[in-house]
This record gives structure tokens, sequence and C-alpha cells, in this order.
């Protein structure tokens, strides 16, 4: 209307800001944009302590440990994983929900329900240990990987084996020290593949999907390579480069994208050929830990500490 004042307020939300035609956020419209980041630490806490305060917990439920377990999840996803925990309690006629219905909940939101129907031949189901195994222990290795919470080789959603890490506590920089072990632990699946059997197989796709688009990101977004220098080649619109997050400028040369393309490389063989020689260099705790997940299929983070102690595994001095 023509009216100055309607009294009238509309508020308007959405998770893919980028894609908002530039119209409606001219001055006049959406003047004030307030940016809700998922839950901090605390704010983790406060949320499952909302959910579960009609629920009866157990004793041993630490609601703190439960909220740093759960980095990166938003209030939708706590909410699903005290219902998923209150519902394994109620199917295991408990009287009330303990930690452990808790841990499996974090499971199923994260990987996915268990595939009981999946069957798997056991030549295969070696295969999903080592592979698993390989990303474990590479992550022991390392310096500044996240812990290790649990390895597991039973099929969830569309995962055949997962390795789960948490970190410590909240991050929201990364060093490049950081970045490039993050991707060697990545990459440690399909190394122990190669190392094992001499040749490597499909169930590494999803890996060398994740390690791509943390290469790329360092050279073309954060400016973490020498040659590439310190300059950002993504912007809002042109060609998709990085799927939705990311687009590569394609106003520089041929030659730079090239440049890029090589360096990308570089840098993905390179965490490769080191997880492959962390690998050979501690041989037998890989073979250990992969023997200890064929006979128990789901191994916790202490059990793989007493599994590296046991067999001497040596940690990685210096970053090569």
């Amino acid at each position: 209307g023509f009216e100055k004042n309607e009294q009238v307020i509309i508020l308007a939300a959405t998770n893919r800001p980028d894609i908002l035609d530039p119209a409606l956020l001219r001055p006049g419209r959406f003047d004030r944009k307030i940016t809700v980041p998922p839950p901090d630490l605390k704010g983790r806490e406060e949320i499952l302590r909302v959910h579960t305060k009609n629920k009866k917990l157990a004793p041993d439920v630490d609601l703190n440990l439960l909220a740093r377990r759960t980095p990166g999840f938003v209030g939708a996803d706590l909410e699903n994983l005290c219902n998923e925990a209150a519902l394994l309690a109620a199917r295991r006629k408990k009287g009330a929900i303990e930690m452990q219905d808790f841990e499996d909940a974090i499971d199923r939101v994260i990987a996915g329900v268990e595939r009981k129907s999946h069957i798997i031949s056991e030549e295969e189901k070696v295969r999903i240990a080592y592979h698993e195994a390989g990303h474990a222990l590479v992550s022991k290795l390392i310096p500044k990987a996240d812990p290790v919470h649990r390895i597991s080789i039973i099929p969830r959603g569309q995962a055949l084996g997962y390795v789960l890490q948490l970190p410590l506590e909240d991050k929201y920089l990364f060093s490049k020290e950081e970045l490039l072990d993050r991707l060697t632990s990545i990459l440690g699946g399909r190394a122990a593949e190669e190392l094992v059997f001499d040749e490597i197989t499909t169930g590494a796709q999803d890996d060398l999907e994740k390690a791509t688009e943390v290469a790329k990101k360092m050279v073309v977004s954060y400016g973490m390579s020498e040659r590439v220098g310190p300059i950002n080649l993504g912007r809002d619109n042109g060609n998709v480069f990085l799927g939705e997050d990311l687009i590569l400028n394609r106003d520089h040369s041929e030659k730079m994208s090239a440049l890029v393309d090589e360096e990308i490389k570089r840098i993905l063989e390179e965490c490769y050929e080191r997880a492959k020689r962390l690998l050979q260099e501690n041989r037998a705790a890989l073979k250990r830990i992969a023997e200890e997940l064929l006979k128990v299929e789901v191994l916790e983070g202490k059990r793989l500490d007493e599994l590296l102690t046991e067999v001497g595994a040596e940690a990685e001095t210096a970053t090569a």
C-alpha cells in the first residue's frame, strides 16, 4: 500500500543465501540480516537439556560429553538424537535412557541405520576392515588429526564401514598443516587397500571426493598453494567448480587453470604417499587393528589405543 507504516513485519529465512536474487537484498527490502550459525558446545548442551527434560535418564548420561561428541549438529539433529536414544532404550526394555543408547543413536544420526539385511562376503569384509583400519591408524599417527572415537565395519546407510572422529572442541579456523593431516587421514583407507591387496576398489570413491574438495579449497579459496599464491579464484557466479560451495572464476588464463589442477594433484599425491609410508612403517599395527575389527566389528577409541600400545606403533615425529 501507500501507508508509511502498516505495522507489518516481514521475516524470511534461508539456508542458501548465495542463490537469492540480489533484488531481494536491496536497501528498503530486507535491511536487517541475522546469521544463525550451528550451536556451539554450550548451545548444544542447552538444547540437549531441553529435549531430555521430559525423558528419564540413567545416572551415567553426561550431556556435556554428548555435546562434545556432536560438533556440527543443529537443533533438529539433537532432537532426533534424543528421540533415537529413547527408542533404542525402549526396544531394549530399559527403565531409563543410558549413555550407550545415546552413543548408538549418534551412530544412527551420523552414519544411518544398521543394514542387517546387507550380506557382505568374507573377502569384502576383510577389505573393509583394512580400509577402515587404514583411516584410523593414519589418524592416530599424524599430529593434528581429530581423535578416533569409534571404528565400525557394520554397514550403515550407504556406508560399508566408517571411522568416527570427534574434535576435542569446536574449531572455526584451520591451518595448512591441519588440512594436510585431514587429507592424509581421508586417503588412509585407499592407501591401506593398495598396500595390503596390491590393488584398489571402488570403496574409496567417497574418500576421493572429500579429499579432492579439501585440496581444491586449499588452492582456489584459501591461498595455501605457494605456486598459485595468496589469491582467491572463487566467486558467487560462473561455472560450477566445487559443487554448490565454490565456483571457479574463469576470468583468469588457461595457464592459471592448468596450474590450479597441477597443485590440486600434487597435494593429493603427496598426502597419499605420506599415508602409504606411515602404514608401511606400522604394518603390524594395521594388521592387528583389522584382525580385531573382524572379530568384534565395532572398535572403541580406548581399545584402539590399547592395541597400538601392544604393537608399539610409532607416531609421525614431523610432518612430511
